[in-house]
C-alpha cells in the first residue's frame, strides 16, 4: 500500500479527519482520537488492534509492536516492511482500528458522527 493509497483509504472511512503531525506523519482520527498513522520517517503504517490480535500480529514478519505506543502497554501494531500484510488485510486492519477507536467514544459523540 502506498502512502497515497493509505490516505485515500482512511479518508473513505466514516467521520475521519486528517492532520500531519510529528514533522511528516499522516495521522488519521475519528472523533479526535487517532486510529492510523503513516510514519513519514519509516514509511510504516501504525494501527490499533484488539489484544488477542496484538499477540498474533507482533510475531508476523514485517510487523512489530508500534514503537512508543506499544511500549506504554497500548495494543498498536506497525507494518514496517515486507512481507507484512497484503493490502486487503491491511485495509481490514485499518477498518478494525477505526471501529475499535470509534467504539471507545461516548454514545453521544458516536451519534453526532453518524457511527
Amino acid at each position: 500500500m502506498t502512502r497515497e493509497e493509505f490516505n485515500q483509504f482512511c479518508a473513505s472511512l466514516t467521520a475521519t479527519t486528517y492532520v500531519m503531525q510529528w514533522g511528516s506523519s499522516d495521522v488519521w482520527k475519528v472523533g479526535g482520537k487517532m486510529f492510523a498513522v503513516w510514519s513519514g520517517s519509516s514509511n510504516g503504517i501504525t494501527f490499533k488492534v484488539e489484544k488477542v490480535d496484538f499477540e498474533v500480529l507482533q510475531e508476523m514478519p514485517g510487523l512489530r509492536p508500534a514503537p512508543y505506543l506499544a511500549s506504554r502497554g497500548m495494543t498498536w501494531i506497525q507494518h514496517y516492511e515486507a512481507p507484512g500484510l497484503e493490502d486487503e488485510l491491511l485495509q481490514q486492519a485499518l477498518m478494525d482500528s477505526h471501529r475499535i477507536v470509534a467504539s471507545g467514544l461516548s454514545q453521544k459523540k458516536q451519534r453526532e458522527l453518524g457511527l
